[in-house]
């Protein structure tokens, strides 16, 4: 069932859980985060990077729109990160239901100008609206890129912005960075700005760049708050891995022969992120409360 972010974590934060948003590159990716869902009954996010869609082609996601509509668990299709109005349309013309406008790295002012212009569009045709605020940290191992200086969020901007801008969900940045962080840096993050955070607005919160951080520190964020955990180098590092010991082993050249076991690894690490999420199972929630599917709820 393909829902919106609204209708997705509305139940998330009335039930105290949060959903793995896991960015998909291709169809092997596309396959491990449906698959992996509907096994745990657990609702998910497929997140797509600008760059990601790039490659993958807007035709690739006709295919996963109706894929995901012809499932038992809820899905949202997620714009991750989309850096300008062009990349919003794209995203909405091949299908989502969400869209993120990542005005991070511009002034206060023309952050909220740019993605009020965005919610001003979206929410017109029922697409929800993630914007972010402070800036996350870049490891040098992903395409998502970010900072070398992280830029925290300031709970009275945040409360500010939301109410300038109308968006549904907020990312924050309390010290998480993009990619796999290097064995020498122990990231640490900042759960009083996260409570300051949560005391001053009541929309879900967002946490970027969930991979490699310590689960004790993600369990506790979600606690906190936290509805969306953003997921990618985990689960894609997992499946790498199994298929450079199968090509190192081996001459063979098939794709159905080389990736399911890699699907399998990274099926592994999406489950312990659900688990850590408190996300499995969650979908008879959603069949419980007869959500309608995304459009229908707005006629």
């Amino acid at each position: 069932m393909l829902i919106n972010m609204n209708q997705l974590l509305e139940i998330a934060k009335e039930n105290h859980f949060a959903v793995g948003a896991f960015n998909v590159a291709d169809s092997n990716f596309l396959r491990v985060v449906i698959e992996a869902a509907e096994e745990n009954d657990a609702p998910a996010i497929i997140a797509v990077h600008p760059t990601e869609l790039d490659f993958t082609k807007d035709e690739f996601f006709q295919y996963a729109v109706r894929r995901v509509k012809n499932s038992p668990v809820p899905f949202v299709i997620h714009m991750d990160h989309g850096d300008n109005l062009a990349s919003i349309m794209r995203a909405i013309h091949c299908g989502f239901s969400s869209v993120m406008i990542d005005g991070s790295l511009l002034p206060f002012e023309e952050n909220i100008a740019v993605t009020k212009e965005v919610v001003d569009i979206c929410h017109k045709i029922g697409v929800s609206v993630e914007g972010e605020l402070g800036t996350i940290g870049n490891t040098g191992t992903s395409v998502e890129g970010g900072v070398s200086k992280v830029t925290y969020t300031k709970p009275e901007d945040a409360e500010e912005f939301i109410a300038r801008t109308g968006i549904d969900t907020l990312a924050v940045a309390i010290g998480t960075a993009h990619g796999i962080y290097p064995k020498d840096v122990k990231p640490e993050l900042k759960m009083d700005i996260l409570e300051q955070i949560k005391e001053k607005v009541a929309i879900p919160l967002v946490l970027h760049g969930g991979s490699a951080n310590p689960d004790e520190e993600i369990e506790k964020a979600v606690q906190i708050g936290i509805q969306k955990v953003n997921i990618s180098s985990d689960y894609k590092y997992a499946f790498y891995k199994k298929c450079r010991e199968i090509l190192a082993s081996t001459e063979l050249w098939d794709p159905n022969a080389i990736y399911p076991e890699c699907i399998e690894e990274a099926k592994k690490v999406v489950k312990q992120k659900m688990t850590l999420f408190h996300s499995i199972g969650q979908a008879q929630l959603y069949r419980q409360a007869n959500i309608k599917p995304w459009r229908q709820e707005l006629n």
